[in-house]
């Protein structure tokens, strides 16, 4: 039996005492160990710069300069056959190297083999958009610029497109606090009433330990449900728990109820 450990307040406190815990990298594999993907690698060093490629779980990762992105996926599609852009998004990585990871990845059905192209971007600097390549990074970029604020070069749309418009802040970076800032606590206050409504409403509850037992109308607490606006702060009424089903269920038979059978002539009159 594992030894037990007090759960208090579990929900406040960090996994990890390295706020950046970064898990163990699987192990790269030299890409000579697949005779298609060294090949790949082989056609793309010809007309490109990869600056690291390994195997990592049957996987090939390619690292390119962020000003190639473009050139560098087209070729893969018309050149190499990986025609699809399965996944692309973004790694905040700003705390420790001063930079965010984009990656891309690339299928090819034909081949059966997977590509996962990365490029390194330095805090606001922005990358050119693939939307013309592939439909699919549309919503793609404009995620990665919604949740990283990663500018994306001549997208058709680059706007927000999770958190409104007028959102302050970027909701995946390790330093955007995990329960939102002060903007989060008073946005949909402000948004809806105004904030002359403060100090009436007060902030939104954002912690996800907390609990209020009187959070509600209390509609659905059965055997103990009140009227609306009813007081309850000081004891909660019992209300008797009755079922429908103690006298019988509309339009519902009784199963265990003997049904008598009718005669041919009392079918008839009815």
């Amino acid at each position: 039996m594992r030894k037990y450990t007090p759960k208090d307040d579990v929900q406040k406190k960090a996994y990890y005492s390295d706020r950046f815990y970064k898990a163990p990298q699987l192990p790269k594999e030299d890409v000579a160990s697949d005779e298609v993907f060294q090949k790949d690698v082989d056609t793309l060093a010809e007309k490109f710069e990869v600056q690291e490629a390994y195997i990592q779980k049957g996987e090939l990762v390619l690292w390119i300069d962020s000003t190639q992105n473009v050139e560098f996926l087209k070729s893969l599609r018309d050149d190499l056959d990986y025609g699809f852009l399965m996944e692309m998004s973004a790694v905040d990585f700003l705390a420790q190297r001063g930079e965010f990871e984009v990656f891309y990845e690339m299928l090819s059905l034909s081949k059966k083999r997977r590509i996962r192209v990365k490029t390194a971007l330095k805090e606001g600097q922005a990358i050119e958009t693939v939307e013309n390549l592939f439909r699919s990074a549309n919503f793609a970029e404009r995620e990665m610029f919604d949740m990283f604020g990663i500018p994306v070069n001549n997208h058709s749309f680059l706007k927000r497109i999770m958190m409104p418009d007028d959102w302050e802040g970027h909701p995946l970076l390790k330093s955007y606090p995990l329960q939102g800032d002060e903007f989060a606590q008073w946005y949909e206050v402000d948004k809806i009433f105004g904030k002359e409504a403060r100090d009436i409403i007060g902030p939104e509850i954002r912690d996800s330990a907390h609990i209020d037992r009187y959070d509600t109308e209390r509609f659905a607490r059965l055997g103990h449900e009140v009227p609306m606006g009813a007081d309850i702060s000081e004891k909660e009424p019992d209300t008797p728990v009755e079922f429908q089903e103690k006298e019988g269920v509309f339009l519902i038979k009784d199963l265990n109820k003997p049904q008598k059978t009718l005669s041919d002539e009392e079918r008839r009159d009815r």
